[in-house]
């Protein structure tokens, strides 16, 4: 049977308690409500039971953690204290200490479980068998000729927790529990579609002006009377030649227009979130305590 420390078993046990934490909680001794020590640990089996608390004896015995089991304890979280049930001091001297370094097989817990058993207060009357319901490797050899108290003893083997529910078995009756529950609002948000935004392009035409200033070339033909006119002129400047022409090239500029794509803008598309708070109601339900006593003093801690 392989024990775990609580916060190895189950990191989060505060949340399954409510907060609540059994470790540093004082140990005092029913009755005589003597102070024994405090709880500096739990140990729990694979299912995650309690099994022991491990108790530091610092106000019995310095330096000695002893392990006690959940049977023998009483928890009382209305005023922190763990009850220990039947302890005396010359057990807690006789316990084994308990150190975490160390491996805890069965013979370690038979040395624990050896202290805590008590054989039986009276004597059965002769010829009285033990308790049928026991395993019968849990039942000792019964002198029938004088009945002496005995105590049982169990096979390692098929040994359970179950074998012994006086060590490992919570008192019901010490530890009645009444639950009050209460409705509460718990609030969640699922999301859901509301719409779809499409985004693309279109192709529109338009009419473009743009002026462009051409050149074009003319004939003038200018006829002036010069300066020397009426003079006479020389033979060779006078040289009379039929059909002589004088040739000149016209030229005249065209619009030339064509079409080039240019860059003229991005358009990035993003989603942004909006938070907004919505208030909603709803009737909760919650239990109170109703004690009815009669005369009889109940005092509400």
């Amino acid at each position: 049977m392989v024990l775990y420390k609580l916060e190895d078993f189950e990191p989060s046990y505060r949340d399954t308690f409510e907060g609540q934490d059994i470790k540093g909680l004082g140990v005092y001794t029913q009755g005589t409500d003597e102070k024994v020590g405090t709880v500096s640990d739990v140990l729990v089996d694979e299912e995650g039971h309690f099994r022991y608390l491990v108790v530091d004896l610092g106000f019995w015995i310095f330096g000695k953690k002893v392990l006690l089991p959940i049977g023998r304890a009483r928890i009382d979280y209305n005023v922190d204290r763990v009850y220990t049930i039947g302890l005396t001091r010359e057990q807690a001297e006789n316990l084994p200490e308990f150190d975490e370094r160390q491996t805890l097989d069965y013979d370690y817990e038979e040395r624990v479980r050896g202290v805590y058993r008590q054989p039986t207060d009276y004597p059965l009357p002769l010829n009285t068998s033990l308790d049928a319901s026991l395993p019968l490797e849990a039942t000792a050899p019964v002198d029938t000729t004088y009945q002496q108290p005995v105590t049982p003893t169990y096979a390692r083997d098929n040994y359970t927790y179950e074998n012994e529910p006086s060590l490992y078995g919570l008192n019901e009756q010490d530890n009645q529990t009444l639950k009050l529950y209460e409705e509460r609002l718990i609030a969640s948000k699922r999301r859901q579609k509301t719409g779809e935004v499409s985004i693309g392009k279109r192709v529109e035409t338009d009419t473009a002006r743009v002026a462009v200033p051409l050149e074009k070339e003319r004939v003038v033909i200018e006829r002036v009377t010069p300066a020397d006119a009426g003079t006479v002129a020389s033979g060779r400047e006078a040289d009379f030649r039929e059909g002589e022409v004088t040739r000149i090239e016209l030229h005249e500029e065209t619009a030339d227009v064509r079409k080039e794509a240019f860059l003229r803008e991005e358009v990035r598309v993003k989603k942004v979130v909006d938070q907004e708070t919505v208030e909603t109601q709803e009737t909760v339900r919650r239990e109170e305590l109703d004690v009815n006593s009669g005369n009889l003093p109940i005092e509400e801690r």
